[in-house]
């Protein structure tokens, strides 16, 4: 792996932690103990980058380092290692395998499909040990719940991951820590308006569902 690659790897890694500052935000208040973490737009957007390995080594970078600054568990850490992994490292190897516009919008929906598959398994398994509850209070939660909450959460980041992609780039490429691929302002364009227009349907969603419209 070279200087530069490592280079920008720590900063996307830094990127992401600041990110996870704002961690605190519940979607859904039936799950109010889980909140939106929006390090995963940082990770995947590293991912289409240099592709899903660099995903799956920020991803237990970030984990590693959000239990040493918040606390908590090595499960705590898998938990976080799933869920992301699910969500960056799928869009990774899929946009890697198809480097177009139309990969990274599959490989994102790939991404947001096995994140809510993925997190309704292991929430299933994990959570009743983890805070000690009844496994069929779990099973009640899953529907109303857990299921809209990974929906949402990465529905959100893949918006915003699809809206500022672009943007990120453009420093990195700026500022000589990404080679310019060339790619067309159109295309870069087009992108980011079906990410904003993802990013303010899911953030419309989450309004209602927390009555606030």
């Amino acid at each position: 792996m070279k200087v530069k690659q490592l280079a920008t790897i720590g900063i996307l890694c830094a990127l992401a932690m600041i990110l996870n500052l704002f961690a605190f935000i519940p979607l859904v208040p039936t799950v109010s103990w889980l909140t939106y973490d929006p390090k995963d737009i940082v990770i995947v957007i590293g991912g289409f980058i240099y592709g899903p390995m660099t995903a799956f080594l920020m991803s237990g970078i970030c984990s590693v380092l959000e239990i040493m600054i918040k606390g908590g568990s090595i499960i705590d850490v898998i938990m976080n290692m799933i869920s992301t992994c699910s969500f960056a490292c799928v869009a990774a190897t899929i946009y890697k395998h198809q480097h177009t516009k139309k990969g990274a919008m599959i490989g994102l929906l790939a991404g947001v499909v096995l994140t809510v598959i993925n997190m309704t398994i292991w929430n299933y398994i994990v959570t009743p040990i983890y805070y000690g509850m009844p496994r069929e209070a779990i099973v009640a939660l899953l529907l109303p719940g857990i299921i809209p909450f990974n929906l949402l959460k990465a529905g959100l980041n893949a918006g915003i991951t699809l809206f500022l992609y672009k943007s990120i780039v453009t420093i990195l490429r700026q500022t000589h820590f990404v080679e310019d691929t060339h790619q067309t302002s159109q295309k870069n364009m087009s992108l980011a308006l079906i990410g904003l227009f993802i990013t303010i349907s899911m953030i419309c969603i989450i309004l209602a569902i927390q009555n606030i419209i």
